[in-house]
């Protein structure tokens, strides 16, 4: 099929190795960058915290630390956060320091992070601020769409449970998922995306190419991809919502892990839903 003919309105790319699906039955969706711009600038808050924590090696550059210390925060974007403090807690013995436990930095991290976005979940709690303009563009109305055509969707998260739950709340989309929103638990063995993954192919006795995934990060990717599921990419511009243009660095490390389709937000799921299956209605 040539997919150049449709008229999309923002940024839609389909890999090679895509391929239509005979129906799609269950939808799993990440979080935080996917649906929900509440965290937006996380990373503004990580990398310099990761700066600070990590002793420099001699004539190490501020750009070389700042290019380490991302690589390995984006990598394990997806995955709970704990995982990359203990990536940080590795990389401050590598130099010979004997770091402090991987949940003081998560929980020092989450208080910074708390500081930058108190301020918006307030606003948007109190209607100063609209809830959607914390919604990746289109992200309500897909919901809306999947929902009434009774497809059940399901929400995994590397943020912890508590906040994906409470988050979720304020932005006025924890019902379409019918109870079904998991996150980060503070046994971190407990939880994975893959779990999730594996437990709604389980429970509703489905095969893995009948799940669809949407994520912006490695982890929604991967897994999904290991099932047979159809994942498609978010690379969301998360500081300019609505541009309909892919966050560049976002759309090559996604195609790299085997994305099928990579997408800027939702504006043209209308358009794009019926290309990703012969399933009548969809």
């Amino acid at each position: 099929m040539d997919f150049s003919i449709h008229n999309f309105s923002g940024f839609v790319e389909f890999a090679p190795h895509f391929i239509k699906r005979k129906s799609i039955q269950y939808v799993l969706f990440d979080f935080d960058g996917t649906l929900s711009l509440v965290r937006e600038g996380w990373p503004e808050v990580m990398l310099p915290m990761f700066m600070e924590m990590l002793p420099r090696k001699a004539n190490e550059s501020d750009e070389e630390m700042r290019k380490l210390l991302l690589d390995d925060i984006m990598k394990l974007n997806g995955k709970q956060t704990i995982y990359q403090m203990m990536q940080l807690a590795e990389r401050i013995r590598e130099r010979g320091s004997e770091p402090k436990d991987p949940l003081w930095y998560k929980h020092e991290y989450l208080r910074r992070l708390d500081q930058r976005i108190h301020a918006r979940k307030k606003a948007i709690l109190s209607g100063e601020i609209q809830q959607d303009q914390h919604l990746v563009y289109g992200a309500r109305h897909l919901l809306e769409s999947l929902t009434q055509n009774g497809l059940p969707v399901y929400l995994a998260s590397g943020t912890d449970e508590p906040f994906v739950k409470e988050e979720a709340r304020i932005l006025g989309i924890d019902h379409y998922f019918d109870g079904h929103i998991y996150g980060a638990q503070e046994d971190y063995k407990s939880f994975s995306k893959k779990m999730v993954i594996e437990r709604i192919l389980r429970e509703n006795n489905i095969p893995g190419e009948t799940l669809m995934s949407f994520g912006d990060g490695y982890v929604e990717i991967q897994n999904t991809r290991e099932v047979g599921g159809l994942a498609i990419a978010v690379a969301s511009d998360e500081a300019n919502n609505g541009s309909g243009k892919v966050d560049g660095w976002k759309r090559n490390r996604l195609a790299g892990v085997g994305a099928e389709i990579i997408i800027a937000d939702f504006r043209d799921m209308d358009t794009l839903l019926p290309l990703l299956t012969d399933q009548p209605g969809f």
